[in-house]
């Protein structure tokens, strides 16, 4: 009777102990989990490694070199940026991506001769002897998708994007999810024609944590970049909100209606418009003004010229000189984000007559 006893108090408290083992087990897959759909990026890392994906997009060496020197001294480690140029192998192309690497390595070796700091990081953890790449990577797609996914067209690729793509990339674990759809998302945004791709991909990021303020952030940093047109393209997919700012008070008696501020990093501002609101005709000395419309409709329009719509997407390059305004229009907020480029030391803003009601309703 007491061996009885003394073998069921064994067992429980053999079972408790297992019962707490699975409990920390899982509660620690549960905290790995979460972590892998968070940005592991700091605000200026996700900028520079927006801008670092799209100039590997678009094969712009020299801007890929600038914007790696940069993602480094914002403490972006090698280790991140190496992960980032080989999984866009996938999106952009072999030869895309090993001239990226290329570049990598030349400013590694630059910065160490000259003693600067470099950042190597961890690489990616060892998967374990038994790990499926297919089933992960059908969960992960599963993940990413929001639902599942199978490309009976092409089974081979199908095959690809759940094994290798998937399964044996996203599971390395020097990248989250949210930081490989960012840097997915800024890629994409640096290829013409891929539209379709680049709205799923949108999707993606939010199944994988990335929040509108990060996607929002991708715009900014890569019109903060001098990439308007990729920033555009991406602005028009987004269909978001942009924050609204405040009261655009310093400038008030240059606008009719009411109008607010959102500074931005890199002189980049987002301007939201009231339905009717529209700022003076002016012009720009000593600097080129580029509009990004981001969110709602509005106009632009030169002195002498018709009126230009704006839609989410919508990116205007202001000629330095050139006489003009622009607004929400009548029936809806406008938000664009505005930049300087070929700025002079002397810029100025000439503020000139109002646009008045005549004017604004002939464009309507």
């Amino acid at each position: 009777m007491k061996m009885r006893k003394c073998k069921n108090f064994l067992f429980l408290l053999l079972a408790a102990v297992m019962f707490a083992a699975c409990t920390n087990t899982n509660e620690k897959m549960s905290k790995c989990e979460n972590e892998k759909v968070e940005l592991s990026f700091t605000n200026e890392q996700a900028a520079w490694m927006s801008a670092i994906a799209c100039d590997e997009a678009k094969g712009d060496l020299v801007a890929l070199e600038s914007a790696i020197h940069n993602g480094l001294e914002a403490e972006l480690t090698v280790s991140q940026i190496k992960e980032a140029l080989s999984q866009l192998y996938a999106y952009t192309g072999f030869p895309r991506s090993l001239n990226a690497l290329g570049m990598l390595q030349r400013v590694i070796g630059d910065r160490q001769a000259k003693g600067v700091k470099v950042l190597m990081g961890e690489d990616a953890s060892p998967l374990s002897d038994d790990y499926d790449a297919f089933k992960e990577g059908t969960r992960v797609q599963t993940q990413l998708v929001g639902k599942a996914f199978d490309y009976e067209f092409a089974p081979a690729t199908d095959y690809y994007l759940k094994a290798h793509l998937f399964g044996d990339i996203f599971a390395r674990d020097n990248l989250t999810y949210a930081d490989r759809e960012l840097v997915t998302v800024s890629a994409l945004s640096g290829l013409e024609s891929v539209e379709p791709q680049l709205k799923a991909h949108i999707a993606g990021a939010r199944n994988m944590g990335v929040t509108e303020e990060q996607l929002q952030g991708i715009v900014v940093a890569l019109a903060a970049n001098g990439l308007l047109n990729e920033a555009g393209r991406l602005a028009g997919l987004l269909q978001t909100e942009w924050p609204q700012g405040k009261s655009n008070d310093a400038y008030a008696q240059y606008f009719v209606g009411q109008s607010f501020l959102q500074p931005y990093f890199g002189g980049v501002a987002n301007v939201t418009f009231e339905p009717r609101c529209r700022n003076n005709w002016h012009v720009h000395h000593g600097a080129v003004q580029v509009l990004i419309c981001v969110s709602g409709k509005g106009w632009y329009q030169e002195w002498n010229k018709p009126a230009v719509p704006l839609t989410p997407g919508t990116v205007i390059a202001i000629p330095e000189g050139v006489k003009h305004w622009h607004g929400a229009a009548a029936d809806s907020w406008m938000q664009h984000l505005a930049i300087h480029t070929q700025e002079q030391p002397d810029a100025t803003n000439e503020w000139l007559e109002p646009v008045s009601d005549e004017q604004y309703n002939s464009v309507q």
